[in-house]
């Protein structure tokens, strides 16, 4: 598929970014990694008459390991995130998630910005970022705005980003505990049938906290909080683990397509979330 004509500009700094998407408004799209926006131009689903390419823009490609949190900026790619050795140490289950998203090529140049920037419910990031309470940092011609990822997700490809505003950082506080995530997808490269992200505290055998966020399962990623509270107070028994899944499925709201139909959706949802909260225990 051959995308339809689009001028692309590869500006120097924020300020020609943000001069760009106020000159051309709705026609313009700004493009980290291009491989969210990129196939979907391809297949004529999005017409960008004017694409804004971030490459060439300053501050937005480092990871900073904080005594109280990581800040990860938006050209981050998932096999810096990979190879980063303070990340995988501090926040493990980073890595574990971004060793699950496609294949070496695609990592190598997919961005966490671009990721998490456009909505789409089928990433992987979304929901990670939810279930770490992270916050996204954008900014546009008003200044800066920082937004919880457990908000910034209203339908499927809508975000509380506006559309002349440009994502530069993710921010997370520093995670602790045990931690998984869990996918099954159909082949290497494909979006997951079901995802989770779990994390969770362990004291003396009892879960003091834990915080749950399922993939692909609705139109938004899905951070289920009745989840994480059927655990906490809990010894994660099966009884537990029961009455989490049973809230998680609440919850979503899976529709029928090429992965299955909504039974099958429920029923892989039901055990990725067991399969990563016993994993995560595990850790913990």
């Amino acid at each position: 598929m051959i995308p339809a004509a689009f001028d692309y500009y590869r500006p120097q700094d924020m300020k020609g970014v943000l001069a760009l998407l106020q000159e051309h408004g709705d026609d313009a799209r700004v493009m980290a990694g291009g491989h969210s926006l990129i196939p979907m131009m391809k297949m004529r689903i999005a017409d960008v008459p004017h694409l804004i390419d971030l490459q060439d823009v300053g501050g937005m490609s480092d990871i900073i390991v904080n005594p109280d949190n990581i800040r990860i900026g938006a050209l981050v790619t998932q096999a810096e995130i990979i190879n980063h050795g303070l990340l995988s140490k501090t926040a493990p289950i980073l890595r574990e998630a971004a060793l699950q998203i496609a294949d070496p090529q695609v990592r190598s140049m997919g961005t966490v910005g671009g990721n998490v920037a456009n909505g789409d419910p089928g990433n992987d990031m979304p929901g990670l970022m939810q279930c770490l309470d992270a916050t996204f940092t954008v900014v546009g011609p008003d200044g800066e705005r920082h937004l919880p990822a457990r908000q910034f997700y209203e339908a499927a490809y809508v975000t509380a980003r506006a559309d002349d505003e440009v994502m530069t950082a993710v921010t997370i506080p520093l995670p602790n505990g045990g931690y998984a995530y869990e996918k099954q997808k159909r082949k290497i490269g494909d979006y997951a049938t079901a995802a989770a992200a779990v994390q969770i505290v362990n004291d003396g055998g009892i879960c003091a906290s834990a915080s749950i966020a399922m993939t692909n399962l609705s139109d938004t990623p899905i951070f289920s909080e009745g989840a994480g509270t059927a655990l906490v107070g809990t010894s994660v028994s099966k009884s537990a683990l029961d009455a989490a899944v049973a809230a998680m499925l609440d919850d979503i709201d899976p529709t029928e397509d090429n992965r299955g139909p909504v039974a099958f959706k429920n029923h892989v949802a039901g055990v990725i979330l067991r399969r990563a909260i016993e994993n995560a225990w595990l850790r913990a």
